[in-house]
């Protein structure tokens, strides 16, 4: 129920109001993962996550989405299938589309206004020309899907291009001191230019920059190759696909497999790219110790899925804290170590043993629990708030007596309030309310009038003391209050009164005639014909009428002929089914084809 409910509400909230409610999902992550919440809420959260990915967009809202991913992590174990790339499969659709030479490549940042200060900066950057723009950018296909390096063209295609790009690295180095000052530059820029995105899109805050991809403009990239976080991702890439290319996956095919100059190249390769790694500003060496701990972690990752992803043991089991654990050394005041709570999943688990419902507030649990069963709680008499007709119409039927000589602006019949509380009741209490009439009712407290007559007339006391000549006057004199406009309903409750024991007599000839409408029986007889008729098929008939074999073998276990394993099934069939009766029965048979039976039921019906 709290996980279909959060998914509700998310779905029903704008993008920053769900990443604001998305911390209480986080927070409670421990209390998901318990045995009672996990097996039937772990494809609620998954679906509820999924949702709010579709809706957020990987560039602007990048760290809601980390979070989501993250809570996914640490909520599902590590050995949950759905979450693992088992059979190692790359993104193929992720292509990077580059400019063509048609598109121009004469100037690369513009037209030159002043050809000597281009001749003086002309050896301060190294030559980019179209041909080293498509090899820079075509190397993200091979990064796409590293399969092709294994075909001797590709690779031969993939290692001069990486010769390329490497040499322009190792030939264009960047100062740290000028990348530094451009650094501030930027951060600056960006928070004049992106203030009110950030606060708008929830996107990364002021001074971090995002980069879903890179733009592929040729007049870019003397730019992107002077950006340190640039030249990072590159050469981060080029590591990544050096470790697939030598690493034994389960899955890839034997023949995908490199030579000797092939290792020796990548070996050579790897040491240049880590070399300009430590390089490359600011800190440099410390970048290149954490990729390569991440990268050896991802070696073991790989492992781990080579072995068939087995679940993660905690070594040791629990520990438990004692007395002696808690002992201070001396001159320091022991730490009192704070006691937990039983976890909610225990507490719930207590509460439904013994027939309650924990709802994690006291009182509403002690309100919940007073009737756990909602339907039935709905159906007691204490809930029925309605009062009687009776109750409610007694004073109104006591005005309506001429020797109570009330007028008529002060009866009840004329109170709004008092009439439509009337209509209400009679809606839900009387019978003839939805009585059919041809009578136009032109006004209410007329309508109340007749109405409280009927009900009066209905009452077990309502002529207890009268005799009919007093009932007579008593309508005769209501009759000339009101006016010759009712006097067709008047004479109509006059009969009413005479026909009661016509009524009676009809309802005593009803019930002969329903008697005689009863439902037919099986008699013995019937039953012997039936048995004799069906024996050879009687078996069939039993399975179409939802009978399975194993209990009809039970019931005919100690006989052999089939007329009496019929006889008895039939007697089983008739004691024990609600619906067992000849005209049921004769419909089966009909529908299997079996019409001599069918006749011998309507012959002794």
């Amino acid at each position: 129920m709290p996980v279909v409910l959060l998914g509700d509400v998310f779905d029903a909230l704008t993008l920053q109001q769900c990443e604001c409610l998305f911390a209480y999902v986080e927070e409670n992550v421990t209390m998901w993962k318990e045995e009672l919440f996990f097996t039937p809420c772990k494809n609620n959260l998954l679906r509820m996550c999924n949702d709010l990915l579709r809706r957020l967009s990987r560039s602007q809202n990048t760290v809601f989405c980390g979070r989501i991913l993250l809570f996914l992590a640490k909520f599902f174990p590590f050995s949950e299938r759905s979450g693992l790339n088992v059979v190692s499969e790359f993104n193929l659709e992720n292509i990077t589309q580059y400019g063509t030479e048609d598109e121009g490549t004469k100037e690369l940042l513009g037209e030159e206004d002043n050809d000597q200060e281009e001749a003086d900066k002309a050896d301060m950057r190294i030559t980019i020309d179209y041909n080293l723009y498509s090899k820079f950018w075509s190397l993200q296909d091979f990064f796409r899907n590293p399969n092709q390096c294994y075909d001797r063209v590709h690779w031969k295609t993939f290692s001069s291009h990486a010769n390329s790009v490497l040499s322009a690295f190792s030939s264009f180095k960047l100062d740290d001191i000028a990348d530094s000052k451009k650094l501030k530059l930027d951060v600056s820029f960006g928070r004049e230019s992106n203030s009110e995105m950030d606060v708008d899109e929830g996107s990364a805050p002021s001074g971090q920059a995002f980069f879903a991809k890179y733009l592929t403009n040729q007049k870019l990239l003397e730019l992107q190759l002077s950006d340190s976080n640039f030249r990072r991702c590159v050469l981060l890439q080029f590591l990544i696909l050096f470790q697939y290319l030598d690493s034994q996956v389960k899955f890839k095919p034997d023949t995908f497999e490199l030579k000797q100059d092939q290792l020796e190249w990548v070996k050579e390769t790897t040491e240049l790219i880590c070399r300009l790694m430590k390089e490359t500003p600011p800190d440099g060496p410390s970048f290149l110790a954490a990729v390569t701990h991440i990268l050896k972690r991802e070696e073991q990752w790989s492992n781990w899925k080579n072995e068939g992803c087995k679940e993660f043991q905690t070594p040791g089991g629990k520990r438990k804290l004692t007395e002696d654990n808690n002992e201070a050394p001396e001159g320091k005041k022991p730490i009192k170590m704070k006691r937990r709570g039983r976890p909610l999943g225990e507490l719930t688990k207590d509460s439904l043993n013994h027939g309650r419902t924990l709802m994690g507030n006291s009182e509403l649990t002690k309100l919940w629990n007073v009737c756990p069963d909602n339907l039935e709680a709905c159906r007691g008499r204490d809930r029925d708030f309605l009062p009687s007709l009776d109750t409610y119409f007694e004073e109104a039927i006591e005005q309506t007596d001429p020797s109570a000589m009330v007028e008529d602006s002060y009866k009840k019949t004329n109170d709004g309030n008092f009439g439509w509380r009337a209509l209400r009741l009679l809606a839900r209490r009387s019978p003839h309310f939805f009585t059919l009439s041809s009578n136009n009712i032109t006004k209410l407290p007329e309508y109340l009038e007749t109405m409280i007559k009927k009900i009066a007339k209905d009452r077990p006391s309502a002529g207890a003391g009268m005799t009919q000549e007093e009932k007579q006057e008593v309508l005769e004199g209501q009759a000339e209050e009101n006016g010759a406009e009712n006097d067709q309903e008047e004479d109509e409750l006059l009969k009413e009164e005479e026909s009661k024991d016509d009524e009676s007599k009809d309802e005593e000839s009803k019930d002969d005639e329903a008697e005689d409408k009863r439902p037919l029986t099986f008699n013995e007889e019937m039953l012997d014909a039936l048995a004799t008729c069906v024996a050879p098929v009687w078996l069939k008939i039993a399975v179409k009428l939802g009978y399975k074999k194993e209990e009809l073998s039970d019931i005919t276990a100690e006989d052999t002929d089939d007329a009496t394993k019929a006889r008895k099934w039939l007697q089983f069939y008739v004691e024990t089914d609600e619906d067992a009766s000849p005209e049921n029965f004769a419909y089966t048979l009909e529908g299997m084809g079996l019409t001599e039976a069918v006749t011998i039921i309507n012959e002794m019906v």
